[in-house]
């Protein structure tokens, strides 16, 4: 042991300790052998070699536990050593399959873009379309790891580029239905100021009367856009005014029915059913579908509103006219924003069509399901069912 290492403080002090006891009148003989007992203690604690610092408790990091981290994340991920994807969650199994394990990431993949990615050898991302089906877009990204070990996560673009999608798609739709009327109006009302003079009265008035008919397509347009944008903004605030759905949708129907369509309205409601509901959105839902049912329907026939229970808890409107029909192929597009079967039959009506693009809002905001049933040449029945409240005796 070299002198750095004695224990020189306790020392002093066990033989400062030991001189007091001396002039105290402690025997010298054990005053003697306290200083030998404790010098000695404290030259066996400074010669013990210093104690390792305990390594930690628990697992370590290895293979199976990274596969035990990423295992049930909803994010598809794999783990590749030398480019060979030796863990795959259970999320990237399902998007490329359990086969990818042990394959290469280059043969897993197949997409350009990727082997791209991983020919760098480099942290990055790369856009991927048509990884699982035709249309999906993918971000893969990639991170080194030590020991020639990378992480892939996969992250899912296609919702985002669907809603890009379909907000360039409505605008430009909304733009084109909106610049018709516009070049309409104008395109006439520059005529009538160019010939004001020279131009016959019956002529005038019926340019005039072209123009006050598209100004109002144009107002039911620009309010239709109004009503689905504010349905839209509203669509995850569940209404908690209680409504009298026969009478309300009584009142609608009629409203639509009015004048020389009266006494084709065929209403009947089995009883009093109450909703939860926006008292607006129920009118307009009910007013949509009527006034849908009269322009497509053949001219002359009934249109039949019924209003039953469905169940114990549910309530079931169903409109339903005698017209065309609609081609099976159309029936699901709708409700797509400005999708028309027969455009020119829609426009010439005065339809907009945005009508069953809101009807499906209001029925997804008051927890509902919309259902459109047609046959070529005999007509169609749109049916919407709600969640009906129950009274205190719970009938």
């Amino acid at each position: 042991m070299s002198e750095h290492s004695l224990p020189w403080s306790g020392i002093a002090l066990a033989c400062a300790a030991c001189l007091i006891l001396a002039i105290l009148g402690v025997d010298i003989v054990y005053v003697a052998l306290l200083l030998l007992v404790w010098a000695g203690s404290l030259y066996l604690v400074a010669g013990r070699p210093p104690e390792e610092k305990a390594a930690p408790s628990g697992r370590s990091f290895t293979r199976d536990n990274m596969a035990d981290l990423f295992e049930h994340s909803e994010t598809p991920v794999i783990i590749t050593e030398r480019d060979r994807v030796v863990i795959a969650n259970l999320s990237a199994r399902k998007l490329l399959g359990g086969h990818v394990l042990g394959q290469d990431f280059r043969m897993a993949l197949r997409q350009p873009a990727a082997i791209k990615l991983l020919d760098r050898g480099t942290e990055g991302s790369a856009i991927v379309r048509g990884l699982a089906r035709r249309r999906d877009i993918w971000r893969v990204a990639r991170k080194t790891l030590p020991g020639d070990l990378a992480v892939v996560e996969f992250v899912n673009k296609t919702a985002e580029a669907d809603i890009s999608r379909a907000h360039t798609d409505f605008v430009a739709n909304a733009s084109h239905e909106l610049r018709t009327p516009l070049a309409s109006i104008i395109g006439y009302v520059e005529t009538l100021r160019e010939d004001v003079d020279a131009l016959d009265p019956k002529m005038a008035d019926k340019f005039l009367g072209t123009v006050l008919r598209e100004a109002k397509r144009l107002q039911d347009l620009v309010s239709d856009l109004m009503s689905l944008s504010r349905i839209e903004a509203e669509k995850h605030d569940i209404p908690s005014e209680e409504l009298e759905l026969a009478g309300l949708a009584d009142r609608a129907a009629h409203d639509v029915a009015a004048g020389d369509r009266a006494e084709l309205l065929d209403f009947e409601a089995s009883g009093q059913f109450h909703v939860r509901g926006d008292q607006q959105q129920l009118e307009q839902l009910v007013r949509n579908l009527v006034d849908n049912a009269f322009k497509y329907g053949a001219p002359g026939q009934p249109v039949t509103v019924r209003l039953h229970p469905k169940g114990d808890n549910r309530v079931r409107l169903t409109v339903t006219d005698k017209g065309d029909g609609i081609a099976p192929e159309h029936i699901p597009h709708l409700t797509r924003r400005f999708y028309r079967t027969d455009p020119g039959r829609s426009r010439a009506s005065g339809g907009t069509g945005l009508g069953l693009a809101i009807v499906k809002h209001i029925v997804e905001r008051h927890r509902g399901r919309l259902d459109i049933d047609s046959k070529l040449g005999e007509g169609t029945r749109v049916t919407v069912t709600l969640p009906v409240e129950k009274d205190e005796t719970g009938e």
